[in-house]
C-alpha cells in the first residue's frame, strides 16, 4: 500500500523586504503562465521589461509594513498551522509554497525523505481559480511527473461551501467581531480577470457575468471562482442569519487595466460612508492565511480608504490562521483521506 503524507500548499512569499528578494518572487509569480494569461513573449516584455523595474520597489514598502520580526507572516503562519495539523494526525505532513524558496519541490522532497509515495495534496485555496489552486495541482503534478514518478497523488477538492468549513468561518468570525457594532459586513475576495471566469467555462456559454448565470445550475460551477465565491457567503450568511442589506460583496487586489470582478473593494470602501454605512467589518474568504493582501491591502489601506471618505469605525477579521477549530477541521479531512 505505501506511506501516506500529505502536502499543505500556500501562496508563498518573498525571503525578505529587500527589493531584490521582492523582484525575484514578482518574476516567478507573474510569470506564471496561469496568473498572467497572455502569450509568453507579451508576458515576458510586459513584466521583465517594464513590471519588474517598477513593482518590486513599490511592493518591497507594502511588506516592510506588514513583516513579522519571525518572517514572512504568510509562512510564519502556515507554519504554524502545519505543525498543529501535524499533532492531530498520524501521517507526515509538510509544507510548500507555489512561489518562492519554500517551493512545492522541497515539501515533496521532504515527504520522500519519510519513505512517502501517497501523498495528499491540500491547495490552501477555498475556491477553484486557474490562478491559484490550478497552478499549485498542476505544478505538483509535473513535479510528480519528473522527478517523483514513484508517488502516487490525491488531492484536496476547493472547500469553498464545505459545511465543516462553513462552521469554522462562522465560528471565527463571531469571535472575531464580539463587541464591535457594524452596519455592514463586506466580503472582499481575490479578483481575478473576468476571462479568467470564461477560461474556466467548460461548457463554453454558460458564464456570462450577468447576475443570473451563479444563479442556474451548471457543471461549469465546479471550476468558476465567482460563483463560489458568492456560495461562500451564502452559506455562512445563512448559518450566520444576516439580514438582507448587512452585507455585501467585493473584490480586490487588481492588477493591470483588465477588466476583474466587480465590484471593486477600494471602490466600495470609499461610497459606503455616503451611503451611512459608518461602521465596516471586512473578512476576506478567499484566504485562509493572512498576508499582504489582508494585513496591507485591506487592514491598512482599506480602513484609511474608509475613514477618509466618511467612516468612523473599520474592523478588519482576521484569517483563520492557525485556528483552533480550523486545524480540528484539516485534521479532520486528512483523517478521512489516510483511513
Amino acid at each position: 500500500m505505501g506511506k501516506s503524507g500529505v502536502l499543505l500548499v500556500n501562496l508563498g512569499s518573498p525571503d525578505s523586504t529587500k527589493v531584490k528578494d521582492v523582484r525575484r518572487y514578482l518574476d516567478e509569480f507573474l510569470m506564471d503562465e496561469r496568473v498572467i494569461d497572455i502569450p509568453y513573449w507579451k508576458r515576458f516584455l510586459l513584466i521583465k521589461g517594464i513590471i519588474l523595474n517598477v513593482r518590486p520597489k513599490k511592493s518591497a514598502a507594502a511588506y516592510k509594513k506588514i513583516w513579522w520580526k519571525e518572517g514572512s507572516p504568510l509562512v510564519v503562519i502556515s507554519e504554524r498551522f502545519a505543525e498543529k495539523v501535524r499533532k492531530k494526525v498520524d501521517v507526515p505532513v509538510a509544507l510548500g509554497m507555489r512561489y518562492g524558496s519554500m517551493s512545492i519541490k522541497k515539501g515533496l522532497e521532504e515527504l520522500k525523505k519519510q519513505h512517502v509515495n501517497n501523498v495528499f495534496l491540500v491547495p490552501l485555496y477555498p475556491h477553484y481559480a486557474m490562478s491559484s489552486y490550478e497552478t499549485v495541482v498542476e505544478k505538483a503534478k509535473s513535479l510528480l511527473e519528473s522527478d517523483f514518478n514513484e508517488m502516487k497523488m490525491d488531492v484536496l477538492e476547493p472547500f469553498y461551501n464545505h459545511p465543516e468549513y462553513i462552521d469554522a468561518m462562522c465560528e471565527h468570525l463571531e469571535k472575531e467581531l464580539k463587541g464591535f457594532d457594524y452596519d455592514q459586513l463586506l466580503f472582499s475576495y481575490h479578483g481575478i480577470p473576468e476571462r479568467h471566469i470564461f477560461k474556466g467555462d467548460p461548457t463554453g456559454k454558460h458564464c456570462k457575468l450577468d447576475g443570473s448565470c451563479c444563479e442556474n445550475s451548471s457543471v461549469a460551477h465546479k471550476t468558476c471562482y465567482r460563483h463560489q465565491c458568492f456560495e461562500t457567503t451564502k452559506e455562512m450568511v445563512k448559518k450566520l442569519g444576516l439580514k438582507e442589506g448587512t452585507y455585501r460583496n467585493s473584490f480586490q487586489s487588481r492588477l493591470l487595466k483588465d477588466p476583474w470582478l466587480r465590484p471593486y473593494t477600494d471602490q466600495e470602501l470609499e461610497a459606503m460612508p455616503q451611503q451611512g454605512i459608518k461602521k465596516l467589518a471586512v473578512i476576506t474568504p478567499a484566504f485562509v492565511s493572512d498576508c499582504l493582501e489582508t494585513l496591507e491591502e485591506i487592514a491598512m489601506e482599506g480602513k484609511e480608504e474608509f475613514l477618509d471618505a466618511g467612516g468612523e469605525d473599520f474592523k478588519h477579521v482576521s484569517c483563520l490562521n492557525e485556528d483552533d477549530v480550523w486545524v480540528e477541521v484539516m485534521a479532520k479531512w486528512i483523517k478521512e483521506w489516510y483511513s
